[in-house]
């Protein structure tokens, strides 16, 4: 079965575009350029997989890339690609860099979407992609459920269910990704109004499109019980969780580096992660 609707998916992005992203894709476009810059390699063709008109073509172009395809996600936009995260339209080995901010996490298949990505790379071409992680919008979650449970005695999926950190290099090794790695931001959002909150969920697209979501609006009286609930810092503002999980992989490629087998390692983790001298081999 598919858990997202994506029927629904592009409703919200549709409604999205009009009212202006609050910040939150921005920054997550933010920390793939960041990611980006840490890699010593000039990439020439790039592609951006994206649901918002954003500055990454621009970013791209600056930093050398002789060409960059902008994929826009469900809603046209004056010189891009219309494209769909699990029906990609592009030829293999098209792009030696794809980018993809803050927009996997609503596929019905990740690992599908992934081997299409990995496919449209050119061997030794890099994917970096970031997305929500489990635990993100956690106090949300079960603030809603609770309170519905209280008043209706149950409750239907209000939060998106999100990939796991620890399901994140699986994925890449999945669909054919070499060398992969996962590692995630634990970011904390601090809302002094929790209606804001909501708002900014609804100018980023990310309102609930879970197949299995309830088609009536919940009530009134629940809605505030929840936000009431929500946990609150000293400072009186509430505290939101975002974690994001950036994955990153590189197209498999003929005397690419491999990582060393079980045993060969020439430092100890232990003493790294204790403080003690680092001794090769020891």
């Amino acid at each position: 079965m598919a858990p997202f609707d994506r029927r629904q998916l592009r409703r919200a992005r549709t409604r999205a575009a009009r009212l202006g992203d609050p910040g939150l894709a921005e920054g997550a476009e933010a920390r793939l350029l960041d990611r980006l810059d840490d890699v010593r390699r000039r990439f020439a063709r790039a592609l951006v997989l994206t649901p918002r008109a954003g500055g990454l073509p621009a970013a791209l172009a600056a930093r050398g890339a002789e060409f960059v395809a902008e994929a826009a996600l469900d809603r046209p936009r004056p010189g891009t690609v219309l494209a769909d995260e699990e029906f990609l339209p592009f030829a293999p080995a098209s792009f030696d860099l794809v980018l993809a901010p803050f927009c996997l996490h609503w596929t019905n298949d990740l690992p599908g979407a992934l081997l299409q990505l990995r496919r449209a790379l050119v061997p030794d071409g890099l994917l970096l992609a970031n997305l929500p992680g489990l635990g993100t919008l956690g106090g949300l979650r079960e603030a809603l459920i609770a309170a519905e449970l209280a008043a209706t005695g149950g409750a239907y999926p209000r939060v998106s269910p999100l990939a796991d950190l620890r399901d994140g290099a699986g994925l890449l090794q999945r669909a054919g990704f070499a060398l992969p790695v996962a590692d995630v931001d634990r970011l904390v959002l601090a809302y002094a109004d929790p209606w804001q909150l909501l708002r900014d969920l609804r100018a980023a697209g990310e309102t609930n499109a879970v197949a299995a979501r309830s088609r009536r609006f919940m009530q009134r009286r629940v809605l505030f019980e929840a936000l009431d609930a929500l946990p609150q810092g000293p400072d009186g503002r509430m505290a939101v969780k975002l974690d994001l999980l950036t994955l990153s992989g590189w197209a498999p490629a003929p005397g690419q580096q491999q990582p060393l087998a079980p045993g060969q390692g020439q430092i100890r983790l232990t003493d790294v992660f204790e403080g003690r001298p680092v001794r090769p081999g020891g």
